[in-house]
């Protein structure tokens, strides 16, 4: 069914005909139905999925944005609100009970059976931004004595509540995890065969208290469907699965571009939707900062008056220096700050990765300078040409330079690399290409600076 007739078919559901939800839900993925529904009120949301299982609900509940979430919720009844927490996923409620205010929590887990209490309260007790803030409770264990058709009988059993039955997680008697073992390996081993005997020992798994990004790197770079995750004695306390660490990995991925872009802060959910408040402190500090900074190119212009007013075409080629320094400190910057984040690049690397962009800067630089250096030839003469062409090559090899190099400085002072955006290299390269331009002209024609 096309967009436009489901909204027209939701808004038709909303004034009495009560089948139509039920339909759309049984021929659309929760996902793309979610989509529908963020379109409409809160109100009108609530409205909409009352009228499906709670388990329907649930799961399409799942799919819309975390701050939409809570304006439905905070427009439900208790046991509306009972019974969504009852089917929803252990972190996906979890998440939702961090956000609700305090009263909404005091009258909520009252109603909740005593299990699904302390799952929400282990859940929700993890600092954001930790694996445990992202992890589920809901996994399948095993013990080591049992056979393989004891194993597979035991997952039937407790398929129905778990979020994956892929990846059994193999635990001793204090449940410490011991092994893993997938469903396939469980469906062609001799039934009489012991887990022990096929399970694989000594798994990769992480601890609740790292970082989230790190869960999705490992999920990423071992492969895996789900990565269990250990308290400090090693106990098996819940697993990340691949769909929540590719939400870790993309929401990692925005806060980079919004940083890379000179932004601050987080918007709380969608561009779209963010708040003009939000908007506004999100941006506002560097490119206050970077005013303020911007002040020393204007003083670097003043200080050589003299060989400008006598030599006025050097203006002409100031726009086009400053430009493409900040454009190679930027295209460097970028590359740095990426090849951190996915671990291409350490540390360790910085001296040989500064040989290497010393030898492509240079090339680019001379690159550059000959497409300019004619242009400066027609429109100042030879010795501006000269001028322009020296400086060329050295502004985009310093501003290369201190785009490669500012992410490197930004992780040895513990600040995440992406706070070296594309307007501080820029703004950084232009003072700098200001200073190295007319410090160049007044050198070679022989006009003084302004002391």
């Amino acid at each position: 069914m096309e967009r436009e007739d489901m909204l027209f078919s939701l808004r038709a559901a909303l004034n009495g005909d009560d089948t139509i939800v039920p339909t759309l839900v049984r021929q659309t993925h929760p996902a793309d139905m979610a989509a529908m529904l963020a379109e409409f009120e809160p109100i009108q949301v609530r409205r909409l999925i009352a009228q499906v299982a709670a388990t329907e609900r649930a799961e399409i509940f799942g799919y819309l944005p975390p701050e939409f979430q809570l304006e439905v919720v905070q427009l439900m009844t208790r046991p509306e609100l009972v019974a969504l927490f009852v089917e929803m996923s252990s972190d996906e409620r979890a998440d939702l009970y961090n956000e609700l205010p305090q009263d909404a929590q005091e009258t909520l887990l009252p109603a909740l059976a005593q299990v699904e209490r302390e799952d929400i309260r282990k859940l929700a007790a993890y600092e954001e931004g930790t694996v445990g803030s992202v992890m589920t409770s809901e996994y399948a264990t095993l013990t080591p004595e049992l056979t393989a058709r004891q194993a597979v009988e035991q997952l039937r059993r407790v398929a129905p509540d778990k979020e994956t039955i892929y990846q059994a997680y193999v635990v001793d008697e204090l449940r410490r995890l011991i092994g893993t073992v997938s469903l396939r390996d469980l469906i062609i081993a001799p039934p009489h065969a012991r887990v022990e005997q096929f399970m694989k020992h000594d798994p990769i798994h992480c601890r609740a208290d790292e970082e989230q990004r790190e869960a999705a790197h490992m999920i990423s770079k071992y492969d895996l469907i789900a990565l269990p995750v250990v308290d400090a004695e090693e106990r098996l306390i819940g697993i990340v699965t691949y769909d929540d660490a590719m939400d870790v990995a993309e929401e990692a991925a925005t806060t980079g571009f919004h940083k890379a872009g000179g932004s601050s802060g987080a918007l709380g959910g969608s561009i779209r939707d963010a708040s003009i408040t939000s908007l506004y402190r999100s941006r506002v500090f560097w490119l206050v900062v970077l005013v303020f900074g911007n002040i020393f190119s204007g003083a670097g212009i003043a200080h050589f008056e003299e060989t400008i007013s006598t030599h006025l075409s050097l203006l002409f080629f100031l726009p086009l220096l400053i430009a493409s320094a900040g454009n190679a400190g930027s295209q460097a910057s970028t590359l740095m700050v990426r090849a951190l984040a996915t671990g291409d690049v350490l540390m360790r690397d910085w001296g040989r990765m500064l040989g290497r962009e010393f030898l492509v800067a240079s090339l680019l630089g001379l690159t550059m300078a000959v497409a300019i250096s004619g242009i400066g030839a027609w429109r100042g003469g030879v010795d501006i040409a000269w001028v322009v062409a020296m400086t060329m090559i050295i502004v985009v090899v310093v501003g290369s330079l201190i785009g490669m190099s500012l992410p490197f400085a930004m992780s040895r002072l513990k600040v995440d690399p992406a706070t070296a955006s594309a307007p501080l290299v820029a703004s950084i390269a232009d003072v700098t290409g200001v200073v190295i331009y007319f410090t160049i002209a007044a050198a070679m024609l022989g006009a003084p600076a302004v002391s």
